[in-house]
């Protein structure tokens, strides 16, 4: 998703900042693809989580770019257990990746963001909405960051535009065997599977309308219609 939401920028004009945890070569190939685009690229590593990784990737757009017109809040844990059985470091494991990330990001840039009247869109999903039991804590993340989102609108306005995206079967997990991938395929209402490209388009959207803001987008074919998580 980050790769497609990356290209889908630098394609619309964007110059990119590419944060990384894990995935040093990945980030690097996806720059190599925005300079094909003549676009400018630099990847930056570090937690989104930890606050001193935040300030240094913030200390970095400052140095290469001077400015941020688009912040995009995409990094995320999504993790699986039954309620009663998590324990209380992977709880806060994934409250600190999928919610506080977020506000840290936001906070760190916040300046830069008034500055050009930025934008900034939040990565959520159907979990946000529906009582995902299979997925307890990655599910009161996701609802926690679309309501940070609204907060966010409100206590940025009326220079920034807070927004979020919440997809659906856009990019199913490689271990879903055929079967399972035919369920999700099901699940919606247009019986079809999604792609990451859905999202990119949606994000460009949210990015070209002036008038809207605290609001989240599904992009999901409809899913969220059928009330099953």
């Amino acid at each position: 998703m980050g790769r497609a939401i990356t290209l889908g920028l630098a394609a619309a004009g964007y110059d990119v900042a590419i944060n990384y945890h894990s995935s040093a070569a990945e980030a690097a190939s996806a720059a190599r693809e925005v300079q094909a685009l003549g676009r400018r690229a630099v990847t930056v590593p570090g937690d989104v989580s930890d606050i001193r990784d935040v300030e240094r990737i913030a200390a970095t757009v400052r140095i290469e770019f001077g400015r941020l017109d688009l912040l995009v809040n995409n990094a995320s844990l999504f993790q699986s257990a039954p309620l009663l059985e998590i324990e209380e470091e992977e709880w806060d494991r994934v409250m600190a990746v999928n919610l506080k990330a977020p506000f840290l990001m936001v906070k760190a840039h916040a300046d830069l963001l008034e500055a050009s009247a930025g934008r900034i869109v939040n990565l959520v999903d159907l979990s946000a909405f529906q009582p995902w039991v299979g997925h307890p804590h990655h599910a009161v993340s996701k609802a926690g960051l679309l309501h940070l989102t609204r907060i966010m609108a409100r206590a940025l306005a009326p220079r920034v535009r807070v927004n979020a995206i919440a997809p659906g079967a856009v990019l199913l997990p490689e271990e879903y065997d055929e079967e399972t991938r035919e369920r999700s395929r099901a699940a919606a209402a247009l019986g079809t599977l999604g792609s990451p490209e859905d999202v990119v388009r949606t994000l460009l959207f949210l990015e070209r309308s002036p008038f809207i803001t605290g609001e989240v987008i599904v992009v999901d074919g409809g899913r969220l219609l059928s009330g099953g998580a």
